[in-house]
């Protein structure tokens, strides 16, 4: 677990480094005390990914926003190896870049013969002054305490009430319609009905993953399977593990799987150069087909977008197959295998097959604005690396946009447009997320943060901006190759 009382001591940044490169330790950091996770990673209920991007930094910020406190006053301290050595702590940002390894063993095995000075370096063409750095971090950590203060952290259960009210009015027509059907309208209109119970019923599966309605990993879990996975037929599980890396690197393009579309789409020109994935654990190729598609990505954006569902069922399926290991693994499946015998059950009640691949088609591009929300808060923002010295609260607010919209517009958004507060404070409740965001504002004020929000048209506007500055560069590169072509003939 860690070691014994009599060996723990205080490590300066350079003996850090050391011992993950001699001995491939998991040694991350949590208010100037280090924690050493090599037994622990595996079992971590977040994936091994989000503890490996983690290593070697001053992770107090990321471990604070995802952990409810009984896990850091009684979990974490199992793992305590030493402290951070007070000369070092004040200014002690990190020891190393994000993540220089995908499977700990075999790669920190690999990275031994890297250098000191590799792992000590902080460098980066984006400077990082450590001074601002160190303001922001402590106004955050206010900011932090006055929210929970507040009482901005706690579940309004009445909320969730006035929501399955809405669950089941959704729920209800959709079986209506479909059960009342006498021409095919009437089932189309069921597929809508069906759609939008779906698009509503996310938010909560959303809650439930960051363990935001009950604060309990066990309950938590389970409303999310019984919301995912059997009304949906989407694992909860990959959604978990995908999504909290997502909130770790976010806009990473090597890093962070929700911008990694090739070869649908480029959010950056980075993606040009066939770089390697630290989640999927493969080259992400820049091929041909990626150079003729991404060209029109700006024309192709919303259709896409209406697909979108699909992708996450296939996505959802290749996770259960391949993490034997997964938290609940074997019932996530159960539930799916149910999912899809009540769906098929249904289409199969359609009386012709046209109609049902109509009914299918429909009710999953129903789905599509909740999926053009998710990429209009992130598609449009700065995919720069500021290195690991740019802090926790930097980072998400400079990734990050939210959503300008009224009150009463809410539930189409189902709060989550609050993007930018939601990234800060992912165990936040979504209905609390309003009312955080004067603060938030306030906050980047006074460190002199920009804090993006934007109305929907101008959001969309701006993602449809950055695709198509993308695009232009693809076209850009095409003709000057073909240009290139042309002299050489001559």
């Amino acid at each position: 677990m860690g070691v014994s009382t009599m060996e723990k001591k205080s490590y300066t940044r350079e003996e850090i480094a050391q011992r993950i490169v001699d001995y491939g330790d998991i040694l991350v950091i949590h208010s100037n005390k280090i924690y050493r996770l090599n037994s622990w990673i595996k079992y971590h209920p977040g994936g091994e990914m989000v503890i490996l991007h983690m290593v070697g930094r001053d992770a107090t910020d990321e471990i604070n926003a995802y952990h409810p406190d009984h896990v850091l006053r009684h979990k974490l301290p199992l793992y305590y190896f030493g402290d951070v050595n007070k000369e070092d702590s004040d200014t002690y940002q990190s020891i190393i870049p994000p993540l220089q390894f995908s499977n700990h063993k075999k790669d920190l095995n690999n990275n031994r013969g890297l250098t000191a000075e590799l792992l000590l370096s902080t460098d980066n063409e984006n400077t990082i002054d450590a001074a601002d750095q160190k303001d922001i971090v402590e106004k955050y950590r206010q900011l932090y305490s006055k929210l929970r203060t507040l009482g901005l952290f706690q579940c309004n259960y009445y909320d969730y009430a006035r929501e399955c009210v809405r669950y089941l009015f959704l729920a209800f027509f959709a079986f209506y319609f479909f059960t009342t059907a006498t021409k095919s309208w009437h089932y189309y209109l069921s597929a809508i009905f069906l759609g939008a119970f779906w698009h509503q019923l996310t938010f909560t599966a959303h809650d439930a993953g960051h363990l935001a309605i009950t604060h309990s990993y066990r309950i938590d879990t389970f409303i999310g399977i019984s919301i995912a996975n059997l009304l949906g037929g989407i694992s909860i599980g990959w959604w978990k593990h995908h999504h909290n890396i997502h909130h770790l690197v976010t806009n990473s393009p090597e890093h962070d799987p929700d911008i990694q579309h090739l070869p649908f789409f480029a959010v950056t020109a980075k993606f040009f150069q066939s770089i390697y994935s630290t989640y999927y654990k493969r080259i992400l190729s820049y091929t041909w087909v990626s150079a003729f598609v991404i060209q029109f990505q700006h024309f192709t954006y919303y259709i896409i977008m209406c697909f979108a569902r699909f992708n996450l069922q296939i996505q959802s399926y290749i996770y259960l197959y391949k993490h034997s290991n997964a938290p609940y693994r074997y019932v996530e499946i159960l539930t799916i295998l149910i999912y899809w015998c009540w769906f098929i059950g249904l289409l199969s009640l359609i009386p012709t097959y046209t109609e049902r691949v109509i009914y299918l088609l429909l009710c999953y591009m129903v789905t599509m604005p909740l999926h053009v929300q998710i990429t209009l808060s992130h598609f449009g923002m700065s995919t720069e690396d500021y290195g690991p010295s740019e802090s926790f609260a930097a980072k998400m607010l400079r990734t990050t946009m939210d959503i300008a919209c009224p009150t009463w517009l809410d539930f189409f958004h189902g709060g989550l447009q609050y993007q930018a507060v939601h990234h800060l404070f992912p165990r936040m409740p979504r209905h609390k997320l309003r009312q955080a965001s004067d603060f938030v504002k306030s906050y980047a004020d006074e460190v002199g943060l920009k804090y993006h929000m934007y109305g929907f048209v101008h959001g969309n506007i701006k993602v449809l901006g950055a695709l198509k500055d993308v695009a232009m560069q693809v076209k850009l590169m095409r003709d000057v190759a073909k240009a290139n072509i042309m002299f050489n003939l001559h």
